[in-house]
């Protein structure tokens, strides 16, 4: 038995000898980490996109950007069931009127801790304060902007128009003279509801108001009916289509063929417009959206967009990192130049000074107005009720009967949860 307990000992050894030794596996560089982030389409060009994401993974090595435009129309959907999952983009770029409803959903990361990480002393109040829900920081301003007339000036100068409209109806009348030579006087699609607000607003109506605690629609009133007569007139002078927004398709690719004389739009739509088309460089001009009499310009709404770290995101400091730089000084610079926005800090306020475009921007923003401070009013803006009522009434629908209804589908919606 001793014998071949060793000989099998041996038998082992010669083996365990003749076998080489597994060499380590090398280990490759580790995997960047990547950061999914969704920016609206027409927020941001794509060249200047393109420059931050070099930038920035250059600085941050280890870092992937996955950057995703994202259109507008139906987007409250989208972002509603990403902030539901367990993955969830990282960072997500969201009109500021949504923020309430989507931080009253517990998907969105509390911020409050970094305000004054982000120079939060220096924001535009007005601007901070929709991100803001019950003393709590869920969204970051990003930029500021609103609605103005941008026009050819080519074929104003052809139509022999030499200055801009000051009035409502002098706008219509100019936009008629505009309207000749296979010219469109102006593309107005039939949903471009913020300028029907406008319109609404400066009637002396509005979208919704309180009423003893609860909340009504009010397009049914006789000055949001006049509001809604009034786009019509505009939209009629226009080949623009009854039954899409000012996305479908983009408006500032029918812009610039060059056949358009107007559009409604903010200034930064003019560097869209000349990725399509740089010959247009220098023959955009732009006017503030006219009021009912040249002493004050048409109200409009005053928006903007803020930046929400979603709960759900796996990297929450990775994510923070990134919101502070496109925050930042420098990326606020860079995108208030590239596209004529209001950047989020009282101290850039110089920026743009002397920007056509910017100077009928805050021409317009002394008249500005918003949304009904609710955080169900983006449940409003996602059924769409709203472009529904335009088009039906642009289509031939009676519009007493037709603001009847959507007014009681806004009350409906509003005060829901209630």
């Amino acid at each position: 038995m001793k014998h071949r307990i060793l000989a099998l000992a041996a038998v082992l050894a010669l083996t365990a000898c003749g076998t080489p030794a597994e060499e380590p596996k090398a280990s490759g560089p580790a995997e960047p980490t990547k950061l999914t982030v969704w920016i609206m389409d027409g927020s941001v060009t794509e060249e200047l996109l393109k420059k931050f994401e070099t930038e920035y993974e250059a600085a941050h090595q280890g870092i992937d950007l996955d950057i995703q435009i994202q259109a507008w129309d139906g987007i409250g959907e989208r972002v509603t069931a990403a902030l539901a999952s367990t993955d969830a983009p990282d960072v997500i770029e969201v009109g500021n009127t949504q923020v309430a409803q989507y931080s009253a959903s517990g998907g969105v990361s509390d911020l409050t801790a970094k305000v004054g990480d982000l120079k939060g002393a220096d924001w535009l109040p007005g601007l901070a304060q929709p991100g803001n829900i019950d003393g709590k920081q869920y969204g970051i301003p990003w930029y500021a902007a609103n609605r103005v007339v941008v026009y050819n000036k080519d074929l104003f100068a052809a139509a022999g128009i030499s200055e801009p409209p000051a009035t409502r109806d002098e706008w219509l009348e100019v936009t008629k003279k505009l309207n000749k030579d296979g010219n469109q006087g102006i593309y107005l699609t039939g949903q471009t509801w913020y300028a029907l607000a406008g319109f609404v607003w400066d009637e002396g109506g509005d979208l919704a108001v309180q009423e003893g605690g609860k909340w009504k629609g009010a397009l049914d009133t006789p000055q949001a009916l006049a509001g809604m007569e009034y786009y019509k007139q505009l939209q009629a002078l226009g080949k623009g289509p009854k039954d899409a927004d000012e996305a479908n398709p983009p408006q500032h690719e029918v812009f610039a063929q060059g056949k358009v004389a107007q559009m409604i739009a903010v200034p930064g739509i003019a560097a869209r417009v000349l990725e399509v088309d740089a010959k247009l460089k220098d023959k955009m001009g732009f006017f503030p959206i006219p009021g009912k009499t040249a002493d004050k310009p048409g109200t409009v709404f005053t928006g903007g967009s803020d930046l929400i770290i979603p709960a759900a995101s796996q990297r929450q400091e990775e994510a923070y990192e990134l919101v502070k730089a496109l925050a930042g000084e420098q990326f606020q610079t860079e995108l208030a130049k590239a596209m004529s926005f209001v950047p989020n800090r009282t101290s850039l306020a110089g920026v743009l000074s002397g920007d056509e475009g910017t100077a009928a921007m805050a021409k317009g923003a002394a008249n500005g107005r918003a949304t009904p401070n609710t955080p169900n009013w983006a449940a409003v803006e996602a059924t769409s009720v709203i472009k529904q009522y335009m088009t039906a009434v642009l289509t031939g629908a009676d519009p007493a009967a037709e603001a009847r209804k959507v007014s009681e589908s806004i009350t409906s919606t509003l005060n829901s949860g209630s």
